[in-house]
C-alpha cells in the first residue's frame, strides 16, 4: 500500500526524519510511536505532501507521491487527520462534511447559472452521503450545529467523517485519542475497527499505549528521527531499545 525508502527531511541543520524506510501492507492498522520530537508528525507531513522530501522515495500503491502537492496526494486516496482538529468553525457539521469531495461542479461559479441542474443533483448526492457518514460516526444529530460548538472528542469524530467523505484507501491518523474522554475514545476505536473490517488501511500516531497495543499490528517505533524497530505489540513491549528511547537511563 505504501513504500517509504530512505526518506530524509531536513530543516536547515536539523534532520527531523533521518533515513527512514518501511513498507505498509494493505489491510493493516499500523501504529507509529516514539517519544516527543521523534519525527512522527514530520514523517506524516512529508508522506501527505505538506513537506517536500529532502531525499528518498515515497510510493503509494506503486506510484511515486514524494513531493506531490497535498491535494494531489489526497485525490489518490491517501488522506490524513490532524492531532488538533481543524474544522471550519463557522460552518455546520454537515457543511464541513459536504465540502470534502473534490472537483464539485458548484466550485466553478458559472455552473451555478449554466449548469444548475448538475449542481443541485451533485449537492443532493453529497448531502445524502454526508448524512450517512455523520450517522456512522454518531454526529448526525448535530448536523446543523456550528462545528465550533463540538467538544474536542466530537471534533475528532468530525475529522474522521471528513476523511471518509473522500473514500480513502489509506488514512494517516494523528493522535486520534489525544484529549478525548474514555467514552468517546471507545467510540472512536470501535469505528476504526469497523472501517478496518471494510478494507481501509491505517497508519496511526498515538501516545496512548493501551490503544496502540490493542489496536495496532505491526507497530513502528521512531526515535531521534530514525526508525528504531518494527514489530508486533509483544515484541515492541519487550524491546530494550524502545524502553531506552522512552525512559532513557531509567530503563536500566
Amino acid at each position: 500500500m505504501l513504500e517509504v525508502g530512505r526518506l530524509v527531511k531536513r530543516f536547515g541543520g536539523v534532520c527531523a526524519v533521518d533515513d527512514v524506510s518501511f513498507t505498509l501492507r494493505a489491510g493493516t492498522i499500523t501504529g507509529l510511536i516514539g517519544p516527543n520530537g521523534a519525527g512522527k508528525t514530520t514523517l506524516f507531513d512529508t508522506i501527505a505532501g505538506v513537506h517536500r522530501p529532502t531525499s528518498g522515495e515515497i510510493a503509494f500503491q506503486g506510484r511515486p507521491v514524494g513531493g506531490l502537492a497535498p491535494h494531489r496526494v489526497f485525490r489518490r486516496g491517501l488522506v490524513r487527520t490532524f492531532q488538533i482538529p481543524r474544522p471550519f468553525a463557522g460552518m455546520t457539521v454537515l457543511e464541513n462534511a459536504m465540502l470534502v469531495p473534490s472537483r464539485q461542479a458548484g466550485e466553478r461559479f458559472w455552473n451555478n447559472w449554466v449548469a444548475r441542474g448538475r449542481v443541485r443533483t451533485e449537492e443532493r448526492r453529497h448531502r445524502a452521503r454526508a448524512h450517512e457518514v455523520l450517522d456512522f460516526v454518531g454526529l448526525d444529530r448535530l448536523a446543523g450545529e456550528p462545528a465550533k460548538n463540538l467538544s474536542g472528542g466530537q471534533q475528532k469524530l468530525l475529522e474522521l467523517a471528513r476523511v471518509l467523505m473522500a473514500d480513502p484507501k489509506l488514512i494517516l491518523l494523528d493522535e486520534p485519542g489525544a484529549g478525548v474522554n474514555p467514552t468517546l475514545l471507545l467510540a472512536i476505536t470501535g469505528k476504526l475497527r469497523e472501517l478496518h473490517a471494510r478494507g481501509i488501511t491505517f497508519l496511526v500516531i498515538e501516545h496512548n499505549m493501551d490503544l496502540v497495543m490493542n489496536l495496532c499490528d505491526p507497530i513502528l517505533v521512531m526515535a531521534q528521527g530514525r526508525l528504531l524497530m518494527e514489530g508486533t505489540p509483544d515484541a515492541v513491549r519487550s524491546d530494550p531499545r524502545v524502553l531506552e528511547a522512552y525512559l532513557g537511563g531509567a530503563a536500566a
